[in-house]
Order: C-alpha cells, then sequence, then structure tokens
C-alpha cells in the first residue's frame, strides 16, 4: 500500500500533506506510517524507513525537521534541519528556507499547516487542547510575519484530529474555554451527565481567523472514527492498547 498524502486545496501547489497510517512498514497496534520517535534519539530501521516514505510523498530529497512537543504555544524559527536530540522544544515552526521539510506529529490533536506562498514562508503547529487555548496559531502568526510574511495572504489548512462526536470533555474542560471568552461555548455540545462534546476543529479554525488568516479549510477528517487511516490516542486509551501511533503532517518549499 502506498502512502497516502491528503492535500489541502487552501494551500495550493505548495509541497505539502497530512498523512495517515496508510503506506508504512511498522506492525501490531500501530501498524502503517508510525512517525512516533518515543524517545529515540537514533531512529529505529522502522521509523527510519516510515521518515523516508514520509518525505519522499511530499519533497523528495529535503531534510526533515521535527519538534520535541510539548503541549503549548512555543514556535521555533528554522534555518537549518537539526532533528536529532537538540531539535527544539516547540509546538510550531517556521522557515523561509527552501528544502526543509516541516513536519507536525499527531494522533488527535490538530494539524495546522500555514503558507504565505508570495513571501516564501511556511508554518507548522500542533494545536493540542492547550496548545490552541494557548495561542500557538497565532504565535505561529506572528513568526511568519518576522520573516516577511502578511497574515491576510497566510492560507491554512487544519488536518486529521478527533471530531466533537468523538471528543467527550467535563465541565472542567469546559469552563478553562468559556473563561478566556464567553463566545467559545459555541464549540460544545451536549454530551452525558456532567460531560461535553468538543469541536477541536472548530475552536482551532476560530482562531487562525480571529488571528487574520486570509484563508482557512478544515479538512473535516475524524482520527478517532477513522481507524483504517489514521492513528489515534484516545481510540487507543479507550481500547486498552499499550502503545498507539503518531501520524506526520508536512510542508514545505522547494
Amino acid at each position: 500500500m502506498s502512502v497516502e498524502a491528503i492535500r489541502a486545496a487552501a494551500l495550493g501547489d505548495l509541497p505539502h500533506a497530512f498523512l495517515g497510517r496508510r503506506g508504512g512498514v511498522s506492525t501490531g497496534v500501530t501498524a502503517g506510517l508510525d512517525l512516533g520517535r518515543r524517545g529515540q534519539d537514533e531512529p529505529s530501521a522502522e521509523l527510519a524507513e516510515n521518515r523516508r516514505r514520509a518525505v519522499a510523498a511530499v519533497l523528495p530529497g529535503a531534510a526533515l525537521q521535527t519538534l520535541y512537543q510539548v503541549h503549548g504555544s512555543e514556535v521555533a524559527t528554522v534555518r537549518h534541519a537539526d532533528d536529532g536530540p537538540a531539535r527544539p522544544r516547540a509546538d510550531a515552526m517556521v522557515t523561509d528556507r527552501p528544502g526543509l521539510l516541516l513536519g507536525i506529529l499527531t494522533a488527535d490533536c490538530a494539524p495546522v499547516l500555514l503558507a504565505d506562498a508570495a513571501a516564501g514562508v511556511v508554518g507548522a503547529a500542533h494545536a493540542g487542547w492547550k496548545g490552541a487555548l494557548a495561542g500557538v496559531t497565532d504565535a505561529a502568526l506572528d513568526a511568519m510575519e518576522a520573516l516577511g510574511a502578511d497574515r491576510a495572504r497566510v492560507a491554512a489548512a487544519v488536518g486529521p484530529s478527533i471530531a466533537r462526536r468523538s471528543y467527550e470533555v467535563d465541565d472542567a474542560f469546559r469552563r478553562r474555554f468559556e473563561t478566556a471568552a464567553r463566545e467559545n461555548e459555541r464549540f460544545f455540545a451536549d454530551g452525558g451527565p456532567g460531560h461535553h462534546r468538543f469541536d477541536l476543529e472548530g475552536y482551532v479554525v476560530h482562531r487562525l481567523h480571529a488571528g487574520g488568516v486570509g484563508r482557512v479549510e478544515a479538512l473535516g477528517l475524524d482520527t478517532y472514527a477513522d481507524e483504517t487511516r489514521f492513528f489515534s490516542y484516545r481510540r487507543a486509551t479507550h481500547r486498552g492498547e499499550a502503545d498507539y501511533g503518531r501520524q506526520i503532517s508536512l510542508i514545505g518549499l522547494r
């Protein structure tokens, strides 16, 4: 099975894709294109092959850059690839350098790819609920503008993530968002007693529009519900599985 590269019309011909689990060599409960490092400084043979396949599907010959993701709002400006133990501790990165492929790992959180094609600046963000609420997309836009982008020209795409129908949260979770802004109540629907269903994708789209992004595309793909295409942390947890896979979303410049 070949790698499935899901592209967004908003990002045009720029090298980019949201990858799922199809087309990799990992086996067991994380079978497929699992890109999780699990503390590895040097990738295992399976991980190295999955990384090679991911890069080849989007920008062959590019240098892959990922992050040590910490569920925050820090942004790294990348000028050369350093994807070893010293890779940045951040949840977004931006670059204006051709030949670099920015990669965000997710397993229910929302991957966000951003580009100002006219300025030659791209970005990628890992927007879990903590990072999204803390403003990781706003911070990424600020970093892109520091490289010469104009947020009014920026196009953004929100890739596969857990959908509202699959994402049940408690009252305390909802209060965090409503304390930040009363209007955030619209991203919640009724769940079971004392529980609600949260629209992470919708919230991230809202933050991007509020941040001045000119065009935003949401792919509407549910990682939890579509086991054949995507890894899901919450699905694996509900099943009591020992591990879960991580998919990668990529963007770069030729």
